[in-house]
């Protein structure tokens, strides 16, 4: 990456360096579990058999990723990850370090979070290439405060969108992060800002799912009784915060790992 006059000033960081780590994900080995390796050691679990990490030219943490087709995804049963419930007024930050693939067919991708549509469960996710703004493939950070469908509209249509496409088969971060009433889509590291969808104001806190919520997922959602919505392409690092960060913690995120 070109030393700007911001990286000019940059040290070397690991996500655990930035307070309000939750949990941290670099994948390294090939293999169906993959616990976080700094924070809370949640367990990533493959829902589509052993999964490849391959070394990729780019990648951030070692130059290795995961390898996800469509189809593949993986997911925490929710109560064995309470740190990533977020509810209510809670804050939090999400940021993946992905390079994008294509899908069979243009569909939602969603990259992580707590998203259950079949059951009414929505209540925060990391997406790419949400239309319901007309406006595909930007960086989307869905959030619910009811779980179902917007009031008055088919779908949710709650949740931040960033102005800039995201490439195919170019390494990038993503992000989204909520402060407690407002929600955030980053694309490396800056706010990508949008007139009247990013920063998006948001009432009411997010949903309570309860013990019958939704799942942490990665790589896919469950929507119409099935699962779909699949993230096609590498995921080299995820991160997850109890706290909104600043402008420059994410920045320096972004740059952490290269």
């Amino acid at each position: 990456m070109a030393n700007t006059p911001v990286r000019s000033f940059m040290l070397p960081i690991e996500p655990k360096d930035i307070p309000g780590l939750v949990s941290f994900w670099n994948f390294s080995e090939t293999g169906d579990r993959f616990p976080a390796q700094q924070g809370e050691s949640y367990c990533l679990r493959s829902r589509s058999g052993e999964l490849t990490v391959a070394e990729e030219a780019g990648a951030a943490f070692g130059g290795r990723a995961l390898q996800l087709e469509e189809g593949q995804w993986l997911s925490i049963p929710r109560a064995e990850c309470p740190k990533l419930d977020f509810h209510g007024e809670q804050r939090f930050s999400l940021v993946a370090w992905i390079r994008r693939g294509k899908t069979r067919a243009p569909q939602c991708e969603f990259v992580a979070g707590q998203w259950n549509e079949t059951n009414r469960a929505r209540q925060y996710g990391l997406f790419l290439n949400i239309v319901v703004w007309q406006a595909p493939n930007r960086v989307f950070g869905h959030l619910s405060t009811v779980g179902g469908p917007t009031p008055g509209y088919k779908y949710c249509m709650d949740g931040c969108m960033g102005a800039t496409e995201v490439p195919w088969n170019e390494w990038c971060t993503v992000g989204m992060s909520f402060d407690g009433s407002l929600g955030y889509a980053w694309f490396n590291g800056l706010l990508d800002a949008h007139p009247t969808l990013n920063p998006y104001s948001i009432s009411g806190g997010l949903r309570d799912g309860g013990p019958t919520g939704s799942d942490f997922t990665v790589g896919a959602v469950d929507r119409s009784g099935t699962i779909g919505n699949f993230f096609c392409g590498a995921l080299a690092g995820l991160a997850v915060y109890d706290r909104a960060l600043t402008p420059a913690e994410m920045y320096a995120l972004c740059h952490a790992g290269h």
